[in-house]
């Protein structure tokens, strides 16, 4: 994966993205550059001091924050804790609330699962089952739909199963394997995101305050970031991932969380001999197990690689919804960032990194990289997915499962 950016910066070095001349433009009548989003809620989640930012969709969202918000990091460097962002502190005001939608979590698998019912006992499909377009339009999606959406650019520069990069190694230590994908996921993420960042001709990034207010991934979700009052306040976008990449960076680089010593390595234990027992009669405290204790990882190591995962997450979702043509599709890049995205995916749920609900915000390219082959069966990102909307969408843009 790490060979996915040998051209990019030969492609972009001494070209703009917004060339009137070499830009190339999508064709397709259902699809167009993604829409700036322009209305959200915030909720919060916090890592102790540290603005972590919450996405804000429906109602039932709001409840999985509350308890996104008792991850404890405080156990963390210092250098986790960065200086709030003083030119948005008068950002932290109410903002209009969202129509309320069923979560989209809940429709996963709906269809399929009761067509499954129905033809095991012989029968027919109930007529009160929300049908594929039903579904697809509790999305809110714009229309016409996104370019991304269209399987005519939601193709990848690899062909294979992915699966085969995200599966871990029978003989590496489940916290090792995890440290690692938190690496060459952050080191994917920010290729791309050093693009958004170059200047153009007329001194702006493509993604500035202008362009992107706030940090969102269509008109739908909007993630905010707490400041120093542990108030939520949006962020610019191109702010919100800096000081995002300055948390990760900071966590990776604190060996407290991902210790570095080589004397710390451990192999991952032979099933066949079984887990190790605990002492009879010791302390419950000191037998007690998590991801990564054999190699010195710390004991809230999952929950801060979790909230890790939900922020790159956050910041592909808003590449897509407000740059996959610009400038991405611009400098051809778009297959890079499918397939870095959809290996990241895969990669995430394979962990436990990512939630269903986690996913809305790109559950409609979720659901088409399910139909149209590239989530393997036996995938969480194929369980997450609902393959009938993912089949309508092929159906849409003319292309048969």
């Amino acid at each position: 994966m790490s060979n996915l950016f040998s051209g990019i910066n030969a492609r972009f070095r001494g070209a703009t993205a917004k060339s009137s001349s070499g830009n190339k433009s999508p064709t397709s009548s259902t699809s167009s550059q993604p829409l700036t989003p322009t209305s959200g809620i915030p909720s919060s989640s916090s890592a102790s001091g540290l603005p972590i930012g919450t996405a804000s969709s429906s109602a039932d969202h709001l409840a999985s924050s509350s308890s996104a918000s008792n991850i404890n990091l405080a156990g963390s460097s210092s250098s986790s804790t960065l200086p709030p962002s003083h030119s948005s502190s008068s950002l932290a005001t109410k903002l209009p609330p969202l129509p309320t939608s069923p979560s989209l979590a809940q429709t996963i698998g709906t269809i399929g699962s009761m067509d499954e019912q129905a033809g095991a006992r012989g029968g027919s499909v109930s007529s009160g089952a929300p049908t594929a377009d039903e579904i697809l339009a509790s999305y809110h999606l714009p229309r016409p739909l996104p370019v991304w959406l269209n399987p005519s650019y939601a193709k990848h520069i690899v062909r294979g199963n992915f699966m085969t990069l995200s599966a871990r190694p029978k003989t590496v230590e489940q916290g090792e394997w995890i440290a690692h994908q938190i690496v060459e996921h952050y080191r994917n993420l920010w290729n791309f995101v050093r693009v958004l960042h170059e200047k153009e001709d007329d001194g702006l990034s493509v993604c500035n305050s202008a362009s992107c207010p706030r940090m969102s991934a269509g008109t739908n979700h909007s993630f905010t970031w707490l400041n120093a009052r542990r108030e939520p306040v949006e962020l610019p976008a191109y702010e919100y991932m800096t000081l995002m990449q300055r948390w990760i960076s900071g966590k990776i680089d604190d060996t407290k969380i991902f210790p570095t010593e080589a004397s710390g390595v451990s192999y991952a234990i032979n099933a066949s001999f079984g887990a190790p027992p605990l002492t009879p009669g010791g302390d419950p405290n000191t037998n007690r197990d998590w991801a990564g204790k054999r190699s010195g990882f710390p004991e809230n190591f999952v929950e801060v690689c979790q909230t890790i995962f939900r922020q790159m997450f956050r910041v592909y979702a808003h590449l897509y919804w407000a740059h996959f043509t610009d400038p991405f599709y611009h400098l051809n890049l778009e297959k890079q960032l499918n397939s870095c995205f959809s290996h990241f995916v895969l990669t995430a749920t394979a962990l436990d990194m990512l939630k269903p609900h986690e996913l809305e915000p790109m559950q409609p390219l979720i659901d088409l990289w399910a139909a149209n082959g590239t989530f393997p069966q036996g995938s969480k990102a194929y369980e997450f997915a609902n393959l009938q909307v993912g089949e309508r969408l092929l159906q849409i843009s003319g292309v048969t499962a």
